[in-house]
């Protein structure tokens, strides 16, 4: 006698059965199925221990030592510096920094600066002239001067107004700078044209309240300034070519 096979009625049971063979044998592909190899893991580094140096960070106590290196440097640098008084203000200004200070500064500069000018001049005459100076002599009334190489033979006939006068120059009615220029520049003016020996008319002081200007600049120029450049020697002139109020000059050749 055969066995009758079971039959499961269609319907919600029927699917059910189904999804559970589905899972079955997703379970048994899962067991056929070759494992994938497992990765090995990296081990963690372990941490600086409390009190170790991490890398790039210096140790506590270097970390002490080199702040208080800074302070002690600070310390000398500061040991010097006096704090200001908030109450004073603004400095104020001192005698040799005020208007007057600085006026007197410039002042000062300037007249250092003339001496200095001067001496150059001096030292570039004493160069041209061969170091050659004047031997000046003035007893109140009259003048003379000579270069040492000035022959006495030839100063006492410049003194006694022996030589010919070539030609003369007035002073009267010049202020002293006026004068000085304008005796400089007939000198050279002479002295270029060959002429040898000049009368320098600068007048006795007769009609002036002070004493004679002119009288106590002319043995200067002659000897010292710019326009000693073309003097030989200069002598006061005899009365009969004005005496006191006027003096011969030789021109240097």
């Amino acid at each position: 006698m055969s066995k009758k096979k079971e039959t499961i009625p269609e319907g919600p049971f029927a699917r059910l059965n189904e999804l559970k063979k589905k899972l079955a044998a997703e379970e048994e592909a899962a067991k056929t199925k070759p494992k994938a190899p497992a990765y090995e893991r990296t081990p963690a580094k372990p941490r600086p221990a409390t009190g170790t140096r991490a890398a790039g960070f210096p140790e506590r106590s270097e970390r002490s030592q080199s702040s208080g290196e800074e302070d002690l440097s600070f310390h000398r640098l500061m040991s010097g510096v006096v704090p200001l008084d908030e109450g004073k203000g603004r400095v104020g200004l001192t005698a040799s920094t005020g208007p007057s200070g600085i006026a007197q500064r410039l002042a000062q500069g300037k007249e250092a600066q003339a001496k200095e000018e001067e001496a150059a001049h001096e030292h570039l005459r004493t160069l041209a002239f061969g170091g050659q100076r004047f031997e000046v002599v003035d007893d109140g009334a009259r003048v003379e001067g000579r270069r040492a190489d000035v022959p006495a033979d030839l100063m006492r006939k410049l003194r006694r107004g022996m030589l010919p006068i070539d030609a003369r120059l007035d002073l009267h009615g010049m202020r002293a700078e006026e004068a000085r220029l304008a005796t400089t520049a007939f000198l050279r003016d002479k002295r270029t044209r060959g002429e040898r020996c000049v009368l320098v008319i600068h007048g006795r002081g007769e009609h002036s309240t002070g004493p004679a200007v002119l009288r106590g600049e002319i043995a200067t120029w002659l000897s010292q300034t710019t326009a000693s450049e073309h003097v030989a020697a200069f002598a006061t002139a005899a009365e009969s070519d004005g005496g006191e109020g006027a003096v011969y000059v030789l021109l240097r050749r």
